[in-house]
């Protein structure tokens, strides 16, 4: 089964395990430059780098720049959550013969190493003894872990066993976000060997000397799309290039003529010296596309699976399956999503911030509202009273006129209606005499909710007769008192009548 998008007249195709066919359009052609004069390249088909080799997520649905085997890097570069280019193995004899997948020219040669995979499983020939049976099993141990070779006959090459094996046990399906941008936005995504902080700090200098790498010219501008983070201390930065014409016009630099350049063999190691490990781009896939990557599994994974994975995708209009193969991947995968889960935490815990302060300025505005209230009330106020005043001093002397009359009548009006029992005078007393009940209720239902605890009501009651106690005493010696100060004014009574009739 082999993949062949981008026609015919590829040579040197990437491999991936065995009959996974040529990358997404790995054909190299050779298109003459137009505006953007990099001179005549040698460019990679829509999906997949020839030198890119594996089920490369290093292509990340695009062409990967680095040549890595497994997954690679994915949509977000070294580190992305990313789809792989799906780099699939061609023969010459396929791209002789054209056609889409060149099913017949890889079909006996898939039959023969399945063939060769079968017998080095279940019946190796190799020692003629018992010791097959071992040998058997020891081949499927390898075959299960995706490693090793397998012996089954003296006169035929063993099998290599590869974790793309259909036999590998430590495979599983993931999702992967399917890339928007086209081939005409010009991003190309290139992976730093650099922390995020010093690529921002030195990203000035690093648009200049990609400017110089690619060429000095004065009517291109590198521009920064933007940069994130990856694991392992990598980065990721997102460029275009900007192609200003004397007309006063601009265009970019479409993305597919950008990545041919920078993939060239006199350019690549500019760009290695610079701390670039990989160069790829980002192009959505047309329906047609996916509809062929869909229906096709790939090497090494049950199409059963691949079915369910499809049946289980969760949007299928964003995601797409990714076979994930081997623990480097699955850690790869691991640690991409730590870093976005971290990325996601600081964006939520800005936007906490943000709200935070929002929260603290709309406080305030409310409150400057309530105060700008009260004092247009108050001008309000005052305005009336000055306008009643200016009113009265050019009123006096005149009589009271008709519709000075009419005000008064319905002034009156009012006033009576207001203090008629059953208008709503009476209503304002029942309104305010239910708000007194539901105070005193809820006073009284306050009051209810709290309890007192059993020690904390001793302490109280033994505090209060304590109280009492010194109160009892107060009263007692106030009572000893007075009668002391009777005793004191009977005397005084006493001696002065005694003086009084001694006098006379």
């Amino acid at each position: 089964m082999a993949f062949n998008f981008g026609g015919a007249a590829a040579t040197n195709p990437a491999s991936f395990g065995t009959g996974f066919g040529t990358g997404f359009g790995a054909a190299t052609t050779t298109t003459a430059p137009s505006g953007f004069s990099f001179g005549p390249t040698s460019t990679g088909g829509l999906f997949g780098n020839p030198q890119n080799k594996g089920f490369g997520f290093s292509s990340g649905l695009g062409t990967g720049a680095a040549g890595t085997t497994g997954f690679g890097t994915g949509l977000t570069g070294a580190g992305g959550l990313g789809f792989g280019g799906f780099n699939l193995q061609a023969t010459q004899q396929q791209q002789q013969q054209g056609g889409l997948f060149g099913q017949q020219a890889q079909a006996p040669a898939q039959s023969s190493q399945l063939i060769h995979t079968a017998s080095a499983l279940s019946a190796p020939t190799l020692l003629g003894d018992e010791r097959d049976a071992i040998l058997a099993k020891w081949n499927q141990l390898q075959a299960f872990w995706g490693t090793g070779k397998g012996f089954f006959n003296n006169s035929i090459p063993p099998v290599d066993f590869t974790q793309e094996n259909p036999f590998c046990r430590f495979k599983a399906v993931g999702y992967s976000c399917t890339p928007g941008s086209k081939d005409e936005d010009g991003l190309l995504v290139l992976v730093l060997n650099r922390k995020e902080a010093d690529v921002r700090t030195q990203q000035q200098q690093l648009v200049e000397s990609l400017h110089k790498v690619l060429g000095g010219n004065q009517n291109l501008s590198v521009n920064v799309e933007g940069v994130k983070t990856l694991p392992d201390d990598q980065t990721e930065v997102i460029i275009y290039l900007l192609e200003r014409f004397p007309n006063g016009t601009s265009k970019r630099v479409p993305a597919s003529t950008l990545f041919s350049f920078v993939e060239q063999a006199n350019i690549k190691p500019q760009l290695q010296q610079l701390g670039v490990l990989m160069s790829l781009t980002r192009t959505a896939l047309s329906p047609a596309q996916l509809k062929q990557l869909l229906q096709n599994p790939p090497a090494g994974v049950d199409p059963i699976i691949w079915e369910q994975a499809k049946v289980d995708n969760p949007d299928p209009e964003k995601l797409i399956p990714v076979p994930m193969v081997g623990f480097k991947e699955l850690l790869r995968r691991l640690k991409i999503q730590d870093q976005m889960t971290k990325q996601h935490q600081t964006r939520v815990d800005i936007i906490a911030n943000d709200i935070s302060e929002l929260q603290k300025n709309q406080a305030t505005t409310v409150a400057k509202i309530a105060q700008y209230k009260r004092k247009l009330m108050d001008l309000s106020h005052r305005v009336l009273q000055v306008l009643i005043k200016q009113e009265i001093q050019r009123k006096s002397g005149y009589a009271i006129q008709v519709d000075e009359e009419h005000l008064r009548v319905q002034l009156d009006t009012i006033q009576s209606e207001l203090n008629a029992p059953t208008q709503f005078k009476g209503r304002l007393n029942e309104l305010m005499s239910q708000i007194r009940m539901q105070n005193h209720f809820g006073a009284v239902r306050s009051e209810e909710r709290y309890s007192v605890d059993s020690d904390l009501l001793r302490e109280i009651k033994q505090h209060l007769k304590q109280q009492q106690d010194g109160l009892s005493h107060l009263i007692g010696v106030i009572k000893d008192d007075m009668e002391d100060i009777k005793l004191i004014e009977h005397g005084l009574h006493d001696s002065v009548h005694i003086r009084g009739g001694k006098l006379s």
